[in-house]
């Protein structure tokens, strides 16, 4: 039919992960502030994802990241729970803890409060730590708190799977 345009809809990135994930028989686990379990949540939402994903801790509180997550005081002090610092220290302590191959982890300001003059409403910070390496991003939306948050979980979901495709086959030898 003329004038009707096939759409090609890209593969949900939590279905992406999944396949990573399952071909290279690796795990991930989430720790999350801003993003209250929505990561998990997608995740989750792929069946089987039991078989790669170990689980995750919703860490709110600063009390809780430094508890479950080991967040040293001193970044929390120092830099804040909304810092790079502290996301990266969320992702490798959600590793540690659960012992999955891939912690990811998200913390910001999902607004409409809580901003300060440095650290303003949609800042947010995602971290990925795999047997491979780290890396964290910074983020500034501009949406509401709805926006924010689901914006964050599909980076969050997207460097997963960006990081994945780099670490080794548990398969081959590597180690976690």
């Amino acid at each position: 039919m003329w004038g009707r345009v096939a759409r090609v809809a890209a593969r949900p990135l939590e279905h992406q992960l999944a396949d990573i994930l399952t071909r290279q028989e690796l795990t991930i686990a989430t720790a999350e502030s801003c993003t209250g379990g929505l990561v998990a949540h997608r995740i989750t939402t792929v069946p089987g994802s039991s078989a790669y994903f170990v689980g995750g801790i919703v860490s709110y509180s600063n009390d809780l990241k430094e508890r479950l997550l080991h967040v040293p005081r001193e970044v929390l002090e120092r830099y804040g729970a909304v810092s790079r610092e502290c996301a990266l220290a969320m992702a490798r302590g959600v590793r540690a803890t659960t012992g999955a191959d891939i912690g990811v982890s998200t913390t910001g300001i999902a607004g409409p409060g809580g901003a300060t003059p440095t650290k303003p409403v949609g800042l947010v910070y995602i971290a990925c730590v795999t047997p491979a390496g780290e890396v964290c991003e910074e983020h500034r939306w501009d949406g509401d708190r709805a926006d924010n948050i689901a914006r964050s979980a599909e980076a969050a979901l997207r460097l997963a799977v960006e990081m994945a495709r780099n670490v080794p086959s548990a398969g081959t030898g590597a180690t976690s």
